[in-house]
């Protein structure tokens, strides 16, 4: 019987709700069947190497977002009639700060990890990819552009080509130069304001060869970010890293101005096939939904949007970095532009779930890479320090005297979110991430990984930091 549930186990004394698993949100968004567990086998403890490849049920440790409520496939469960409460819950014996926080973790993941697999694989087929981006396709087709005849002759699922992308460039910026004041293309169903003919002149090129040679999600992001006048904003973020004596990727500045730009969706995690990594050939459904954000926009020179990213790149430096803090965001930095992914902890192609993805980080599967899979030259006990898989069990490694508040942060510390600021317990944390400095830190989250500014939600949610570099003995 497969259904929509939401997996509730008792453990040890202890009621934990799945959708404390599931954060950015505070609760479940609907109050689904609820399901209990009697017992689940675990392992005992965690290696230094990958453990979504390695630890069998230990696998299901991420799942950081909103959006990532599954269809669960139950085996060898059965319903509560009580229905429960709405709310997640975290009632226990033991106090959530105390030390049986990764084993209630480990086992909660491995009740997730017998519900999702049935119907994440199903979901995965190949036979049957979802037109995710219909709504952003029908804004593209109304105004004529990818030479889009008709919503139901878009193909989403092709590969974006070279002609198509610079023919997308040229009108995107000859629209946001265009669009009347107060038009909504978001929903613009019927009506356009310019044809989709190029003009060689406003011709934003992102390779040369072959017209029908695919594209990137790399030159997709380049392209469009050249289009709509943030080239310079783009070079600006690379320069404050370079100065910093961060070695970045070529592609460092677009992502960043894209992702804060909202140019990507993150996909359910079972649809997780459907993301891409930059160096991936895009599809014209992604760049139809990038197309479709930034019509959004109106005409780019009265855009906030536009305006507020040019702001932030020319402010945007970093303070002086020691040794040990530049290694460590230079490999963060490395990251910029993976997807977020259920679970994931790679670069490289994973099937969790019964769910292939290309590769990409759940926001603690980027935290556990940068300081527990990446090796580091005379690292000496760093690998150790963080030594559980989830948000959660981060958060809580520390006794409270070694966390840091937010005043005195300083680069490459993890940093945690809850429901209730620094006033959270360990249950309430939600959210990591790592520092960067000068109010901004790099995460994977929404826009994939991507660099964040800690003021406004994230300022309000923050919780507390933690300094590995210092429990590693690595601090100076």
């Amino acid at each position: 019987m497969t259904v929509a549930a939401v997996a509730l186990i008792i453990d040890r004394g202890g009621l934990v709700a799945a959708d404390a698993f599931l954060p950015h949100v505070e609760g479940t968004r609907r109050r689904p069947q609820r399901l209990r567990l009697a017992f689940v086998v675990f392992p005992s403890r965690q290696e230094r190497r990958d453990p979504l490849r390695d630890g069998g049920l230990l696998g299901i440790l991420g799942g950081e977002r909103r959006e990532d409520r599954l269809a669960l496939c139950v085996v060898g469960l059965w319903r509560d009639p009580s229905g429960l409460h709405p709310k997640r819950v975290m009632l226990s014996m033991t106090a959530a700060d105390g030390g049986n926080v990764g084993q209630r973790l480990v086992t909660l993941a491995a009740v997730c990890a017998v519900a999702a697999i049935s119907t994440a694989a199903a979901a995965g087929s190949a036979k049957s990819i979802p037109n995710w981006a219909a709504p952003q396709i029908k804004t593209v087709v109304a105004h004529k552009l990818m030479d889009a005849k008709s919503v139901s002759k878009f193909h989403p699922n092709a590969t974006l080509t070279n002609k198509t992308l610079t023919n997308l460039a040229a009108d995107l910026k000859e629209l946001g130069s265009s669009t009347p004041p107060g038009t909504d293309p978001g929903t613009t169903t019927t009506g356009t304001t310019t044809t989709g003919t190029t003009t060689t002149g406003t011709t934003t090129t992102t390779t040369t060869g072959s017209p029908s040679a695919p594209e990137t999600m790399a030159q997709l992001d380049k392209s469009l970010v050249r289009a709509i006048g943030l080239g310079k904003a783009a070079k600006e973020f690379v320069q404050g890293a370079q100065a910093a004596g961060l070695a970045v990727p070529g592609r460092f500045g677009n992502e960043v101005v894209a992702r804060l730009l909202g140019l990507r969706l993150n996909h359910p995690a079972a649809q997780d096939f459907l993301e891409l990594r930059p160096q991936d050939p895009a599809t014209r459904a992604e760049a139809a939904y990038s197309a479709a954000q930034i019509l959004g926009f109106g005409p780019l020179v009265d855009s906030w949007q536009i305006a507020q990213v040019k702001s932030l790149a020319a402010t945007f430096a970093l303070p002086e970095l020691n040794a040990w803090q530049s290694q460590i965001l230079t490999v963060a930095f490395s990251k910029i532009g993976m997807p977020y992914i259920w679970g994931g902890t790679s670069d490289n192609t994973e099937t969790e779930f019964g769910v292939t993805s290309r590769g990409g980080y759940d926001c603690s599967g980027f935290v556990w890479r940068v300081y527990k899979l990446q090796s580091y030259p005379d690292e000496g006990t760093l690998a150790s320090t963080i030594q559980g898989r989830t948000t959660y069990q981060m958060s809580v490694e520390v006794p409270r005297s070694q966390r840091i508040t937010f005043k005195k942060l300083e680069p490459a510390d993890v940093i945690f979110f809850g429901s209730r600021g620094p006033k959270s317990s360990g249950a309430e944390v939600f959210h990591t991430a790592i520092y960067v400095g000068n109010g901004w830190f790099i995460q994977s989250s929404d826009e994939g990984v991507a660099l964040a500014q800690l003021t406004g939600y994230y300022r309000q949610k923050f919780a507390w930091g933690r300094r590995p570099l210092r429990e590693a003995g690595l601090e100076h």
